[in-house]
């Protein structure tokens, strides 16, 4: 009696040991992800796209990750007026990126997006957390992450430019939305509610300002500036809007003789 106690119990315990050992298989999960412009539409490929990272949340381990490329999608469904769960990114073409995750079990993961590329002094990063489930692909619209920002192209002085000290000097910029989107005063992207303006600045310190208008040509926008002693300033030009809480900045070095 006691031996046949003896078997079974070590007949237990080898099963639960085997259990406790095998791994939970991993499953093919899709996650798609969307990188927009806050207040405008995606980051397609006209503009770098956008890296997306997805990690772990607990370990930092990168699952997946890749550039979004594609379209900047339908303008008239991302800018029009939206009704609860209508389809808004899921256009063809559409810029995205479908992340393909190897679970064996619910993993909160970290999604990251940054861009946009092309233009690295302008790039903005945002993030979001999601509970991915195996097996449970989330496509359609996807997971939206949504950047802020404008980005903003000097286009004159070039950067290392002499320029006459007591002379006007012509600064010129190109406005864009971080998904390339025009602006323009009475645009769908409204320079009227931007300020834009230039400042010069010398030794870390803001030492002149001077708005900066609509220079006629789309996206550009053009200011005169001062410079009245010698040495070298830091041309920095701001697009600013406040209400959507989008800020864009470029900047050119120039020596004043």
């Amino acid at each position: 009696m006691r031996q046949s106690a003896l078997v079974l119990a070590i007949a237990v315990g080898a099963g639960s040991g085997g259990a406790i050992q095998q791994a939970e298989a991993q499953t093919h999960t899709r996650v798609l992800v969307r990188v927009t412009a806050n207040d405008a539409k995606i980051l397609g490929s006209g503009v770098g796209g956008a890296r997306i990272t997805v990690r772990d949340a607990r370990t930092g381990k990168v699952l997946a990750e890749g550039v979004q490329e594609g379209s900047t999608g339908n303008t008239g469904l991302i800018m029009g007026t939206r009704e609860r769960g209508a389809t808004v990114y899921e256009t063809e073409g559409a810029a995205g990126f479908l992340a393909e995750l190897a679970l064996s079990q619910p993993t909160q993961i970290l999604i990251t997006g940054e861009g946009p590329l092309d233009t690295p002094h302008a790039m903005q990063v945002a993030s979001r957390t999601l509970l991915a489930i195996p097996g449970e692909d989330v496509l359609g619209e996807g997971v939206i992450l949504e950047l802020l920002g404008f980005t903003v192209d000097p286009v004159s002085p070039a950067d290392g430019t002499e320029v006459p000290a007591g002379e006007p000097v012509e600064v010129r910029a190109k406005v864009t939305m971080l998904c390339g989107c025009p602006t323009e005063p009475g645009g769908l992207w409204d320079a009227d509610d931007y300020e834009l303006l230039v400042q010069a600045v010398r030794g870390g310190e803001v030492v002149g300002s001077w708005p900066m208008e609509f220079a006629g040509e789309t996206s550009h926008y053009v200011g005169t500036v001062m410079l009245d002693r010698p040495g070298e300033v830091v041309l920095r030009m701001l697009a600013m809007d406040r209400k959507k809480g989008n800020f864009g900045m470029a900047t050119a070095k120039v020596w004043v003789n």
